[in-house]
């Protein structure tokens, strides 16, 4: 292995007199300092129980749209219709906004008042 000596640098006052080495966080190199990302705030999206709204379809849009398996989907449009509303999924704002525009647009293309909503995931 090598050795490294430390670099002198000469003082803007006197060009004859050395400034301290140089340190390590001086060296400007970017593997030094590495930022951390921070994840993004998640969000769920809520399925409200309506009078109209059939449970098929509800099983339905929670398969096609939340990705869900039939028995994950039969099991929260169960506790939708029990409870009055339930957690389709949790998903980062834009993906969860996506959702619930694609979700309405289906619903009212089928002539169904099926309503979502957003809220901070804790």
């Amino acid at each position: 292995m090598a050795t490294r000596t430390p670099s002198i640098r000469m003082s803007s006052d006197d060009p004859k007199k050395p400034e301290r080495p140089a340190t390590r966080g001086e060296t400007g190199l970017a593997l030094d300092e590495r930022t951390r990302t921070k994840k993004p705030p998640m969000y769920k999206v809520l399925l409200h129980n309506d009078d109209y709204t059939t449970k098929e379809f509800v099983v339905f849009v929670l398969q096609s749209i939340f990705q869900r398996s039939e028995s994950d989907a039969v099991a929260i449009m169960s506790h939708v219709h029990n409870h009055g509303v339930g957690v389709a999924g949790v998903y980062t704002f834009e993906i969860a906004e996506t959702k619930v525009t694609k979700t309405v647009q289906l619903a009212r293309s089928h002539e169904y008042p099926l309503q979502l909503s957003i809220e901070p995931s804790e």
